[in-house]
């Protein structure tokens, strides 16, 4: 009897269950392979559909495909326990064993959760998820599954010898070296054994879709070869120009030298403090691009906290390395997979399936993406989100304006670097003109000796310097209206300014306010696409570059790496980080003589749900005042080296005396650090069971992986990515995700798509489907903008859909 793993929709052919097993276990014993645990991953490959070796799920199966709309129900077949429920009988029953338990609770995990998120051991209810699938679920035909598993895939005795394989490479993997704690590094196997295991999976299932034998990559060796030529090509083209001998360029070229010679150290976590204007992106990419070659790494990685620097970074890598084909900008999850369980759904290519096996796993060669995204692969719930966690080993992650890392995120942020660092093989580059103290905090990074890849950083700083701060904030507020007439002031003495206020709000009412004057002014803010957003900065970059009047009134975004110089900048009061990186849109290439950034305190302003804006800013008022008494205090100036070191000092002090560098989760009273990395001894939720059942819980893994998943948002509220209407590409791509689309058309709309997203918030997705504000598309799993609440000027309006 052929017992089915899939058939395919175009032919109706079928793949055998032992074919997509012994398939799925090659895959991901090659991913395994990165931290050294290809027998662990490769385990979870060949038992995670065990459970399809039942007449039960071939009779699904055929009626499935014969008759989609009548599928059965949900959950009638449960394919994914059987894999789970043989690690457990065979090797955590009896005295507790170390390896072979924490084996079978990883590989175990991995398994009976691969159609959802992995489950907890132990959640707030003192259930254990894990124990009530492994170990009390009925199911039908397990013997009968089991048996044809070691009949058709591998042995019984081969079995064996696999698993004893695993466990010595579980060993190895939970000795030093890292200040990681045992907890802390099972927890990053289990995502690491997860991740492997649904790429594998969907990588299979969707090669044999489309009648393939195996994926096609490029040699990445030989592409960064080629791109570090390219580079190295368009650098000397700079020493050719007219202005190569100004001493800001005669700069950025010795800085650009030192990373080069940098490069030729081993992996590890490193500080690059060029400051804004420096050059930073294409010194960082020289720094990549030659460690990559060295050091056999498979992926570079720009990590950046706004989407507005993708677009820049990504172009402007593009055309230096002539390829589109291999570089992947990736700002948001078009697609809501948050709460998929679609095991009932196995085998039925609908919608739902075709957008869950399109190429989604950041398997590309250049990366760009946002902190968020970096962020919700290692913490936040869905598969599409941890699928990608595998490729951030053997890659160069370069981590651009760092700073920006949100505070709740800190300790968080830090284990995944430390994990990245010890076991995954990559080397992590912090990039700012202003480091933040990672390594202060009680969650320190694992920083390396001598990190830092600038020499003599004070002196380079100074070298830099081409603006002054002037202090408007201390002794006075500012409203709109007198916002407004300082513009206007100085539009009679500059060319052009940038205006960078704290809320969108504020930032559209100043728009409204001075649209009436009789120059150009643009408006810029995250409620705008990508593709929108680029447009107006190549408008206003035109007009710059013309030397004409122009005004750009933005919220934070344009701060961090946008190549933009302006003759003069207002900054509203936020962090000493924030005016540093706006004062870098101000006069960036030095062509001028020091020029001037005002800091006000706007009076209109909302920062009630802003708190680390509102923190940073009360920090800066007060060094503000600090330097009016004395101006030698603070290093003499506000952006030095020792004003940012003692800002960040006293701004994560600020947040550590609150106890909110682990991710505090105010519904349940706890860090979320001690939901994923807690031990046996010091879990609230353990010592409540053992007082409550007056035994212990038989596991040794006893964290609450599910729980902190569904808890975890990078930002305080939580978004909806969606669609937008913009311009004729963005209706476009919403008109053929209406349509039935091939897997492999939509991985690429899915791509293109990227341009043309934002993220909604709460309140914000209730207005508009309150107003037939939103479209839905593929069975609801996308959502889009109806084109009436979409405005050249504002972006999203919700406004508009009011009328």
């Amino acid at each position: 009897m052929n017992f089915i793993a899939h058939i395919r929709e175009s032919d109706k052919q079928i793949q055998s269950v032992a074919e997509h097993l012994l398939g799925v276990k090659a895959l991901a014993e090659s991913i395994g392979e990165k931290i050294g645990v290809k027998h662990i991953t490769g385990l979870a490959g060949m038992l995670h559909d065990m459970g399809k070796y039942t007449d039960e799920f071939k009779d699904y199966i055929i009626k499935a495909v014969e008759n989609p709309g009548d599928a059965p129900k949900r959950g009638s077949v449960d394919h994914s326990t059987a894999g789970g429920r043989l690690l457990y009988q065979k090797f955590h029953t009896g005295s507790p064993s170390r390896g072979s338990w924490i084996l079978a609770e990883v590989v175990g995990n991995a398994i009976i959760s691969h159609h959802s998120y992995l489950h907890d051991f132990l959640n707030e209810d003192l259930e254990s998820p894990y124990l009530k699938r492994v170990r009390d679920k009925p199911l039908k035909e397990y013997d009968k599954s089991m048996q044809q598993f070691f009949d058709e895939v591998i042995s019984e005795q081969a079995f064996q010898q696999y698993v004893l394989r695993a466990i010595d490479e579980l060993e190895a993997y939970l000795s030093p070296p890292s200040v990681e704690n045992s907890e802390s590094k099972l927890m990053f196997l289990s995502k690491f054994v997860f991740s492997a295991l649904i790429d594998a999976d969907r990588t299979n299932t969707r090669l044999f879709e489309e009648n393939k034998q195996e994926e096609t990559t490029p040699c990445r060796q030989a592409l960064f070869h080629t791109y570090y030529e390219r580079l190295m090509q368009k650098l000397h083209s700079y020493q050719e120009k007219e202005d190569a001998k100004t001493r800001i360029n005669e700069l950025r070229r010795e800085l650009s030298d030192q990373c080069d010679k940098f490069a030729e150290k081993p992996s590890g976590i490193y500080t690059l403090s060029i400051p804004t204007g420096g050059g930073k992106t294409l010194a960082s990419l020289r720094y990549a691009l030659k460690h990559a070659i060295r050091e056999n790494k498979k992926h570079i990685i720009y990590v950046v906290p706004f989407t507005t620097i993708i677009e820049q970074n990504a172009e402007e890598v593009r055309k230096i390395l002539m390829d589109d084909a291999h570089i992947l900008e990736h700002h948001s999850n078009v697609i809501d997979d948050m709460r998929d369980d679609d095991e009932a759904q196995d085998g039925m290519m609908n919608a739902q399936q075709k957008l869950k096996l399109a190429k989604d796993n950041w398997d590309s060669p250049i990366i760009f993406t946002t902190m968020v995204q970096f962020l919700n692969v290692f913490y936040a719930r869905g598969s599409r989100y941890i699928r990608r966690l595998h490729n951030l080993c053997e890659s160069v992650i370069i981590f651009d304006e760092v700073q920006k890392v949100p505070v709740s995120c800190v300790s968080l942020f830090n284990h995944a670097l430390n994990f990245l660092k010890s076991y995954g093989h990559s080397s992590l580059i912090l990039c700012t003109a202003t480091q933040p103290a990672l390594d202060f905090v009680e969650r320190r990074l694992e920083i390396s000796a001598d990190s830092e890849m600038i020499q003599n950083v004070d002196q380079v700083i100074e070298a830099f310097k081409r603006v002054e701060i002037v202090d408007k904030a201390t002794g006075e507020t500012f409203d709109t209206d007198k916002l407004a007439d300082f513009i206007t002031e100085k539009m009679e003495e500059v060319q052009s300014i940038l205006v960078v206020l704290n809320t969108k709000t504020v930032v559209k009412r100043l728009y409204r306010q001075i649209e009436t004057l009789d120059i150009p002014l643009y408006h810029l803010s995250t409620s705008m696409c990508a593709a929108h957003r680029n447009r107006i900065l190549e408008q206003v970059r035109g007009h710059l570059q013309r030397e004409e009047k122009v005004v750009c009134i933005s919220t934070q975004l344009i701060e961090a790496g946008v190549d933009v110089s302006f003759d003069c900048v207002i900054r509203s009061l936020a962090g000493l980080d924030s005016i540093a990186q706006a004062a870098g849109r101000c006069n960036r290439h030095g062509k001028k003589e020091i020029q001037q950034v005002y800091i006000i305190d706007h009076a209109e302003e909302n920062l009630k749900h802003l708190q680390e804006i509102k923190v940073g800013k009360q920090l800066v008022q007060r060094m503000l005042i600090d330097l009016k008494k004395d101006p030698n205090q603070h290093g003499g100036n506000l952006l030095s080296v020792q004003a940012m070191e003692q800002y960040f000092r006293k701004f994560y002090t600020e947040f550590s005396s609150r106890s909110l560098l682990n991710y505090y989760i105010r519904g349940l009273e706890k860090d979320m650090t001690e939901l994923l990395m807690a031990n046996r001894n010091n879990s609230s939720y353990n010592l409540e069971y053992k007082n409550s059942k007056k035994e212990s819980l038989p596991l040794f893994i006893v964290n609450s992986y599910r729980t902190a998943a569904d808890h975890f948002q990078v930002i305080d509220d939580q978004t909806t990515a969606v669609l937008v209407p913009y311009g004729e590409t963005g209706k476009e791509i919403i008109a053929q995700l209406n349509g039935d689309e091939t897997i492999k058309n939509l991985s690429m709309l899915l791509r293109k798509a990227q341009q043309y997203t934002i993220s909604l918030f709460a309140y914000e997705r209730e207005q508009l489907s309150k107003n037939d504000g939103l479209v839905s598309l593929m069975d609801g799993k996308i959502l889009a903008l109806s084109e009436s609440t979409y405005s050249e000027d504002y972006g999203l309006d919700v406004e508009m859909s009011m009328f």
